[in-house]
């Protein structure tokens, strides 16, 4: 890229043109060498720009009506003024390699508002489902001027994980009923849980999200009673827009508390030390792996598993040995 189209992109991006943001999370997205340099000339010249954003994750079982709800919040915050970013990670195909992308299509009323930006992004295989490059996205869009930055998971795996690590509040979205539902859902789950939304309580399912939600109160008191945050348990109707407005009541509380004793930044500062430490992990890994020696090693070492001739550990042990050995010229 020249420096006058980067120069341009950036007021582009300064000036939340939703063209130039769709260009330049491409730019992110993108594996090629000089494209990396470019995007991360293009990252630091925008830093300034952002960390004003409220960032919150949504997650939630397939069925649970993530998009519905999401684009109800959306519309919900736009018509108070907001500018709204929607993040949603579609999983990749592990055999065709493919992505649906679909999310303008799931949320067609929130896409065709001109305060709102729905970036649908293939997952390719990063850890649970997540993007690698989606905190590089949250902070192109809040430099584009979006105050709310919606991350939304594919609700499996670690997805959760990894999406509560870049976000200010994490919502659980679940469906009415209790008993084996409650068992199934992971405690690690309810420990991220900044709140829970019971959604879909409308129509016959109104009575059960009730009861839903005082089953899911006694679980957290549990898993979190005495926290400084005790997450509020709410039902919802993304179907009928109730409940909405307290879900972004229950979001400006949480991060009122959290600015006035300074636990936000707090947090961000943890989740950009560990964006640091995973990109290093990610980087000597790849590095160490490509060597055509370890390359080698690596084979020899699984022949000789597969014979007995060694354990996995010493195998294993004799590879890493080759870290303080000089990489061979290629």
């Amino acid at each position: 890229m020249t420096p006058a189209a980067l120069d341009a992109l950036v007021d582009g991006v300064s000036g939340g043109d939703r063209r130039s943001l769709a260009k330049a999370i491409t730019l992110v997205e993108s594996a090629r060498a000089d494209h990396r340099r470019d995007a991360q000339e293009l990252l630091e010249r925008l830093l300034s720009r952002t960390g004003k954003g409220v960032r919150v994750g949504i997650t939630g079982v397939p069925g649970v009506g993530k998009s519905t709800f999401i684009e109800t919040f959306g519309l919900f915050l736009v018509r108070a003024g907001h500018r709204v970013a929607v993040l949603a990670v579609d999983p990749t195909s592990s055999l065709s390699g493919g992505s649906i992308l679909g999310d303008k299509t799931r949320m067609p009323e929130l896409s065709a508002s001109e305060a709102a930006f729905i970036r649908p992004t293939p997952s390719r295989g990063s850890l649970g489902g997540v993007a690698a490059h989606t905190r590089e996205a949250l902070l192109l869009c809040e430099a584009a001027g979006y105050d709310v930055v919606l991350v939304e998971t594919v609700g499996v795996g670690q997805s959760e994980y990894v999406v509560a690590s870049m976000v200010d509040f994490f919502l659980l979205l679940l469906l009415p009923g209790g008993g084996d539902e409650l068992q199934g859902i992971k405690r690690g789950i309810l420990e991220l849980a900044d709140g829970v939304a019971v959604n879909k309580a409308d129509g016959e399912s109104r009575a059960l999200a009730g009861r839903t939600v005082a089953e899911y109160q006694a679980a957290l008191h549990l898993v979190r009673g005495g926290a400084p945050w005790e997450p509020p348990v709410i039902e919802v109707s993304a179907l009928e827009g109730r409940g909405i407005d307290v879900v972004w009541d229950m979001i400006g509380k949480h991060r009122a508390e959290l600015g006035a004793s300074g636990e936000l930044e707090r947090k961000r500062s943890a989740q950009r030390h560990q964006w640091f430490r995973g990109l290093l992990d990610a980087g000597v890994r790849a590095h160490f792996l490509g060597r055509p020696d370890v390359a080698r090693a690596i084979e020899q070492a699984e022949r000789d598993i597969d014979a007995q001739r060694i354990t996995p550990t010493a195998a294993s042990l004799a590879v890493l040995a080759l870290l303080d050995a000089k990489s061979p010229s290629r």
